[in-house]
């Protein structure tokens, strides 16, 4: 008869005089090849064995409570005019507003995240500090018709710009112009004056949050300034904190209407290449007040995402750009895979690596599948 053999098994760990020992522990197997009762104590899949089992031991968990669904708002009225890269996304004029944020509650989204495209574009792009640009607007309307949804603020000005950047950029024409530094270079300091001042008409509008977005220095400690004096100190901020110069960003120009007019954003925005830097960022704008912070993109960057959760004990948000949804809509367009599976796949793996509050375009649909229980 053949002997007994050992089949590998479990990894140990154990304390030993205060040192950490490793051994592996066998599982035997009997003479005649039949299955022993120790053979069967390290069976995993008992735990897979029904889609009930798997919900009741299973680690992360989505809920349309989790989702913030951004938004995009033009001028005009009566107008729900669709987005081409972004398949079931519209850009959306104010008096459609209501319609929207009844669906947006009904589905158990809390929270929603506008961006706009002003009738007119100039040089500081003024619309945004207007009292009467698309978004404060469109702030009043929201709160209008539900005042219960949470209304954020995107706090930046490349829809906004003529050119297309995130403020004021270095000419000669312009305040704060600065013969050292090269033409086309995004002023930091006379950018943050807007910023503040933005940040008070918006939450005077009635934004809940302000999310400062441009990732220039001191930006969040500009919007809490700003907010402080205008008797603001109650409205919190969402800081893009860790904000990528990323390619994923393309179908947002279109839906924003606000590619750049020469250059890019990357002296303003972060690396790709670069982690350690993320955390030097999200430090900065912890102590600049940041009630909130933000990872974009989400799905290429969960590494930075995990990493930020672990060093920082505040809310955390991520944001699944509009690239991400693009290409898996392109994908299951194509027959290549299947969209709700995948998008929820997605949006699980951004919360398992640390999100509270993922931004995504998925969250009307997000929100119906999972009340459907898939």
């Amino acid at each position: 008869m053949p002997p007994e053999r050992a089949i590998s098994c479990l990894f140990v760990s154990g304390e030993n005089g205060g040192e950490t020992m490793n051994v592996f522990q066998p599982v035997q197997a009997t003479m005649n090849g039949h299955a022993t009762a120790s053979d069967r104590v390290l069976r995993p899949r008992r735990l897979r064995i029904s889609p009930a089992m798997r919900r009741m031991v299973r680690e992360t968990t989505l809920a349309p409570s989790d989702f913030i669904y951004p938004l995009f708002v033009r001028f005009g009225r009566g107008d729900r005019r669709p987005i081409a890269s972004m398949p079931g996304q519209f850009q959306l004029t104010v008096d459609e507003l209501a319609r929207e944020a009844d669906s947006i509650l009904e589905l158990g989204i809390p929270a929603v995240l506008l961006f706009g495209i002003p009738e007119e574009k100039d040089w500081c792009g003024s619309d945004n500090f207007s009292p009467h640009g698309v978004v404060p607007e469109a702030i009043r309307a929201l709160k209008e018709a539900a005042p219960e949804l949470i209304v954020i603020s995107d706090m930046c000005f490349c829809e906004y710009t003529d050119h297309g950047h995130c403020g004021v950029i270095n000419t000669p024409t312009v305040d704060g112009y600065t013969a050292a530094l090269p033409e086309g270079y995004l002023l930091n300091d006379p950018t943050l004056e807007l910023i503040g001042r933005a940040s008070v008409v918006h939450a005077e509008a009635g934004a809940d949050i302000i999310a400062p977005s441009a990732m220039l220095d001191g930006m969040v400690a500009a919007t809490r300034g700003a907010l402080d004096e205008a008797d603001l100190e109650h409205v919190p901020i969402l800081s893009y904190a860790a904000k990528y110069a990323s390619s994923f960003y393309g179908p947002f120009r279109e839906a924003a209407e606000s590619p750049p007019s020469f250059g890019d954003r990357s002296q303003y925005q972060m690396d790709p290449a670069n982690r350690r830097e993320a955390l030097k960022e999200v430090a900065l704008d912890v102590a600049e007040g940041a009630d909130m912070i933000m990872v974009k993109p989400a799905l290429p960057y969960l590494d930075v995402l995990a990493a930020v959760r672990k060093e920082f004990n505040l809310p955390t948000a991520a944001y699944q750009v509009s690239g991400e949804y693009a290409m898996l809509h392109a994908a299951a367009a194509n027959g290549w895979l299947d969209l709700q599976k995948c998008a929820l796949e997605s949006l699980t793996s951004i919360k398992r690596a640390g999100a509270d509050m993922i931004l995504t375009y998925f969250a009307k649909d997000a929100a119906r599948w999972l009340s459907a229980g898939q």
